[in-house]
């Protein structure tokens, strides 16, 4: 499978950041794209981008996207998102569940709402995507799901562990990537049969997104200067071009660039 001509992908969380530049990347080897996402219009100014200005960029160089609103809290605008997809390109057949939140506090500060939160934006919401898409995925004769998951997800081990005050740990988060990582092989050897491959890929290391950085930037006077989130694209091309038998792999964006010259 030598491009992605033909093909229709669903990326979530692309209005700005890595899902972004995965939209860009799969956009540009050929595949048709839905940008899905909550943001419709700017409101806050540490994070620009909209599904409308992702989309006209796409077409913008000659690539073919749609903007698709979707709250990954709501099973219904999931579901809604899905069938506009499909009614506009025909199909789907490649989904990227990209959208994620992070959350504050440590066990005894968490707010129960942002456990809510997490949990239903994080690992619920790229399940209904999986169940609701998968009915298409099956009528293309195949397709690809990839899970983007973190580094975050790696356990720790056995203590004592040496700790830096400076660095969020990101345990709430770990949790449910890492109940991501373990679902997304648990399908991939469910539907290997279907030829429906299920990776995760995750960045190697931080990249500088506005999600990434809102926390620390000036809401006020805030810096655009982001990071670039190229090979998590080039990464998920690659995913995508391998045949059928490449399936449950958990991936990083930078092994993946490097041992593979992209």
């Amino acid at each position: 499978m030598n491009n992605l001509n033909g093909r229709t992908a669903l990326v979530t969380g692309s209005s700005r950041g890595i899902g972004e530049y995965m939209a860009k990347h799969l956009a540009s080897a050929g595949a048709n794209v839905a940008i899905a996402a909550r943001t419709t219009e700017v409101t806050d100014k540490r994070l620009p981008g909209t599904i409308h200005s992702v989309s006209e960029s796409i077409n913008k160089s000659g690539g073919n996207a749609i903007p698709v609103k979707m709250n990954m809290r709501d099973p219904e605008s999931i579901k809604s998102g899905v069938d506009i997809t499909v009614e506009n390109f025909g199909g789907l057949d490649i989904i990227v569940n990209n959208a994620a939140i992070l959350v504050p506090g440590s066990l005894n500060t968490v707010q129960d709402r942002h456990l809510d939160l997490i949990w239903q934006i994080d690992l619920r919401g790229p399940l209904l995507l999986m169940k609701y898409s998968l009915e298409h995925l099956q009528a293309s004769g195949g397709g690809d799901i990839i899970n983007v998951s973190s580094i975050a997800a790696v356990f720790p081990g056995s203590g004592p562990y040496q700790t830096d005050p400076s660095r969020r740990e990101g345990s709430f988060y770990g949790m449910v990537k890492a109940g991501l990582e373990r679902f997304s092989q648990g399908l991939a050897k469910e539907l290997q049969d279907q030829e429906i491959k299920v990776n995760v890929l995750s960045p190697q290391g931080r990249i500088k997104t506005p999600g990434n950085v809102w926390a620390d930037n000036d809401p006020n006077n805030p810096s655009l200067e982001f990071e670039a989130a190229d090979e998590m694209g080039k990464a998920a091309v690659w995913i995508c071009r391998q045949p059928f038998s490449y399936t449950g792999n958990i991936l990083y964006d930078q092994d993946v660039c490097s041992e593979n010259s992209l």
